[in-house]
């Protein structure tokens, strides 16, 4: 059992509500088979509340109300499952191209019993066309500036990425700047998220997208 931390149980209390339960549950996936098939490093586990699944967690406010959410590049479920349990409200398309990574995440998706979850075994790029999402979040899969090419076109020329960061968010916007234009993102910022329940708090890197046509 992966025991919480007085603020940790807070920031989850919080965030999961009547479903902390499935929260524990999903740590305690990611800490037993999580760790003995490679998807975290064991030396994460004392530390996968606070660094992982709160840090993704806490990124559902900035998700309206019954969106479908489109997580590239999934791996252990991060952010996608931890949104999945923390708004039910939200449908969530799991993209991952590894298989064992998509054995585990299925596994874990039944276990749990998660009725808005629908993992995908593909790379991001495949996926466009067969998935349409509101919002696609993507947390260390790439740089800004390849990343973009891989989230935006699975808006369909309308909607948002957020994209979980580190400290060099504004310099990753920089660089892909031009990028992020071509393919229809028309405003770019930083938010910091959870400021008020995490120790040390989530920052985002939020794209609004909308084409030509759509604006048309």
């Amino acid at each position: 059992m992966v025991e919480l931390t007085e603020t940790e149980l807070k920031a989850a209390v919080t965030i999961f509500g009547d479903r902390l339960d499935l929260a524990k549950r999903y740590v305690e996936h990611l800490a037993t088979s999580g760790t003995e098939r490679g998807l975290i490093g064991p030396r994460e586990v004392p530390r996968l509340w606070s660094r992982h699944v709160l840090n993704c967690a806490v990124i559902e406010s900035e998700i309206s109300h019954g969106s479908h959410v489109a997580d590239v590049g999934s791996g252990a479920g991060l952010p996608g499952l931890c949104l999945a349990i923390a708004r039910p409200d939200l449908e969530l398309t799991l993209i991952e191209p590894l298989e064992r990574r998509v054995i585990w995440l299925q596994e874990v998706v039944d276990d749990l019993g998660l009725d808005n979850v629908t993992v995908m075994r593909t790379r991001a790029e495949l996926a466009v066309g067969m998935v349409t999402a509101d919002v696609v979040t993507a947390r260390a899969v790439s740089a800004l500036s390849n990343l973009a090419g891989l989230t935006i076109p699975l808006l369909a020329g309308q909607g948002e990425v957020v994209a979980i960061k580190g400290r060099s968010a504004h310099e990753e916007i920089d660089k892909a700047a031009k990028v992020i234009r071509k393919l229809g993102g028309v405003e770019t910022s930083v938010v910091v998220v959870g400021q008020e329940l995490l120790e040390e708090p989530t920052t985002v890197v939020r794209i609004i997208v909308r084409s030509a046509q759509k604006i048309a």
